[in-house]
């Protein structure tokens, strides 16, 4: 290795840095819409990261479809006997494809009625195999073990998913990615969210709808990549038992992707947490986008401004975010 590839977290910078692209390709790829049938229910099966960017597509199917959306733990499948999902789809995402437990879920699910539809950036890995339809997140080579890239596509290939389902969401598609291709993601408070990490015991990411999701992803970057206790809670929730938290010095982080409908819930929760005196920042995808986005295409924003303050966080506290000492690119689980 040389001294340039041991560069700390050279390898995240570079892959995060090209995730506007990685969606701007993926959202509006072709999905054959007759290879889909239109289902009852939609169930995401997923872990980590890939888990994220499903129940950020989650709100984003139910608002645009119509139909129930929800996780269903891989243990179902690969350590139960499954459940029944005639008339259902079920949408597996995992960067790799190489999880043993997603596998089981994929085929348990085709064995269980639904149709199965794969997510992933690894080509005829053996989640694909085992799927109905596949929709690539086309990131290329993700060498990080922090997902970034793959995340961000994750999210907008389900998008273009969507817009096979229906057809009127590709426009809004196609102007996500137009909108997303050349962006600039450095947020303008990157250094006052740096300066806050640095100084935090406890770190709360709040969000609503897809913004909840992108604060699942923040959380566990903060955990994966910094060491830092972060933890997700939607705006609604975490004003009922976890907000004694408040009590410790406590960290607000607030992704807010500009939705209307969820304005009142994050001014609501910003404002009992400033009353306990947190150290409270709020995010907005207004800060970085010129034009309104879809839901998740502005959750997808929020985390491609975050990324880099994860890292630079990380090598400000001396860690390597390309390798967390404890974990590896590809886990595998039961």
């Amino acid at each position: 290795m040389t001294m340039e590839n041991a560069t700390p977290g050279r390898l995240m910078a570079a892959e995060a840095a090209q995730s506007m692209g990685v969606f701007a390709q993926a959202a509006v790829q072709h999905v054959d819409a007759s290879a889909l049938r239109k289902p009852k229910a939609i169930y995401t099966i997923a872990r980590g990261s890939s888990d994220a960017a499903a129940n950020i597509l989650s709100y984003e199917f139910m608002r645009e479809l119509g139909v129930p959306v929800t996780s269903l733990p891989p243990s179902v499948f690969s350590l139960g006997a499954g459940v029944a999902l005639d008339g259902a789809a079920a949408l597996v995402i995992s960067q790799s494809g190489a999880s043993d437990d997603l596998v089981l879920s994929a085929k348990g699910a085709a064995g269980a009625g639904a149709q199965v539809v794969a997510i992933t950036n690894q080509p005829d890995s053996p989640v694909e195999t085992a799927c109905d339809v596949t929709v690539p997140i086309g990131a290329g080579p993700e060498l990080a073990v922090p997902a970034t890239k793959s995340v961000i596509g994750s999210v907008a290939a389900g998008m273009a998913l969507l817009g096979a389902l229906k057809p009127a969401y590709a426009h809004k598609a196609q102007v996500a990615a137009t909108e997303l291709r050349h962006m600039a993601t450095r947020h303008p408070q990157a250094g006052a969210l740096q300066a806050a990490f640095l100084r935090a015991r406890h770190v709360y990411v709040i969000g609503r709808d897809t913004g909840y999701g992108a604060a699942h992803e923040v959380a566990l970057k903060l955990k994966e990549c910094c060491a830092i206790h972060g933890e997700a809670y939607s705006s609604s929730e975490v004003l009922h038992g976890p907000l004694q938290l408040a009590t410790n010095p406590l960290m607000v982080l607030m992704l807010d992707t500009g939705l209307a409908d969820i304005q009142d819930s994050l001014d609501q929760a910003e404002a009992r947490f400033r009353a306990v005196d947190c150290d409270v920042h709020r995010i907005r995808v207004s800060d970085l986008a010129s034009r309104d986005l879809v839901p998740a295409a502005a959750a997808a924003v929020l985390l491609a401004a975050m990324y880099p303050v994860i890292l630079n966080t990380a090598l400000a506290l001396g860690l390597d975010p390309d390798a967390p000492e404890t974990l590896s690119k590809v886990t595998q689980t039961t």
